[in-house]
């Protein structure tokens, strides 16, 4: 019986030591501790609208697909194309720089998804694109028209972006 409950204590034993600290740095760090900071009152109020004057707020987008006349007759040389014939990578040609784009049938909201890599401008901002009137449409991530596009040859799109600089896309 000793025997039995020898066995037995020294096993509560080992079991508590394993549960003790060893090390003498237990949770120090080299880094001193965090100072407390001072927290400005919090007040309550109305907030202003977007975009009103002294709004730390934009204003939200307007709809500028509306500004770009959609029911306007397209410019003379403008093909017929589909949102199927534009998926895929395409060169872009900006301001004397170059980059890549990429057009998928994705569904994001007022568009399909898109995107640009190694572009320069506003086209850095592209996340979306839609076609309407031969017009292709780049649009940033909040859904504004950013450029302005039509086909002029096979393969070949010419237009502009919202700042009036020159963009084409070709592959």
């Amino acid at each position: 019986m000793n025997l039995k409950f020898a066995a037995t204590g020294l096993a509560v034993v080992l079991a508590l030591a394993g549960c003790q600290r060893t090390s003498s740095d237990y949770g120090s760090s080299s880094l001193p501790p965090l100072q407390a900071q001072p927290v400005s009152p919090v007040t309550s109020g109305q907030l202003p609208p977007p975009g009103a004057a002294g709004s730390q707020f934009p204003a939200p987008p307007a709809n500028q697909t509306a500004a770009l006349t959609p029911n306007a007759p397209p410019p003379g040389g403008a093909m017929d194309f589909t949102k199927e014939q534009l998926v895929g990578n395409w060169r872009v040609a900006n301001g004397g720089s170059s980059c890549d784009m990429f057009l998928t049938l994705t569904n994001l909201g007022g568009g399909s998804r898109g995107g640009t890599r190694r572009c320069v401008g506003p086209l850095t901002t592209m996340g979306a694109w839609d076609v309407t009137n031969k017009q292709l449409l780049l649009k940033d991530r909040d859904g504004n028209v950013i450029g302005t596009l039509y086909k002029t040859a096979e393969n070949q799109f010419s237009g502009s972006t919202s700042s009036g600089q020159p963009v084409s896309l070709s592959r």
